[in-house]
């Protein structure tokens, strides 16, 4: 077993706080389909403090393991996408850091990395430095307002690797949360155009580009 933050944990958390906080959230309005245009909502109390703690609990990006099988699949994984990201990040030092937070941070938030590595394809075509027209930021697009809402208030650290892969998980997670686990609805709340079919059929379809290989 993976020693990380498991995402049930997180999401029992979450889940508990709900039913206390549910009165005071927003639903977000319905806009059409634009990369990275997370809807600010205002966030109870409780909320607020789960994704904040979720967000602060710092912890450096290195998978352990505690047997050698665990071990080995991760470095069949790590190989294999390792090869499909050439094209896009060149230097091995570079693909390897990359992948290795993507890999941590999706099992902390326990999102199917496939799926984060999937969005990211859709967001930012795995640029670092990638600013939308909304003025997301980074690698999975994340909006400045959530460094205001749950963060340290700079959204200059959106640009940073593993703060932006982070933030991106955790707010998909909090989307989970949100809409009981429908897939669907949650990447369509991530990008601001709930209920909508191209942005949800998007990221799916770019999943597969990043399913793991056959044991």
């Amino acid at each position: 077993m993976t020693q990380l933050v498991a995402g049930s944990q997180f999401s029992r958390r979450i889940g508990l706080q709900r039913a206390a906080a549910l009165c005071g959230l927003l639903f977000f309005s319905e806009r059409s389909a634009r990369a990275g245009a997370q809807i600010e909502e205002p966030l109870a109390d409780a909320v607020r403090t789960a994704l904040s703690s979720a967000i602060h609990n710092a912890a450096p990006p290195v998978p352990e393991f505690s047997d050698t099988e665990s071990r080995l699949a991760y470095l069949r994984w790590l190989g294999a996408m390792s090869e499909r990201l050439k094209k896009k990040k060149p230097e091995w030092d570079v693909r390897r850091e990359f992948l290795q937070t993507v890999w941590y941070e999706s099992k902390r938030a326990g999102l199917d990395t496939a799926l984060v590595l999937g969005l990211i394809q859709v967001e930012s075509n795995f640029r670092k430095f990638a600013v939308s027209s909304a003025g997301a930021r980074g690698y999975m697009q994340v909006m400045p307002f959530w460094t205001r809402a749950i963060g340290d208030g700079d959204p200059g650290t959106l640009f940073h690797m593993q703060t932006n892969l982070r933030f991106g998980c955790v707010i998909l997670r909090h989307y989970l949360e949100r809409e009981r686990g429908d897939l669907f609805l949650a990447l369509g709340r991530y990008n601001g155009s709930r209920g909508k079919a191209p942005y949800p059929n998007a990221v799916l379809a770019a999943r597969r580009n990043w399913e793991p290989p056959a044991p």
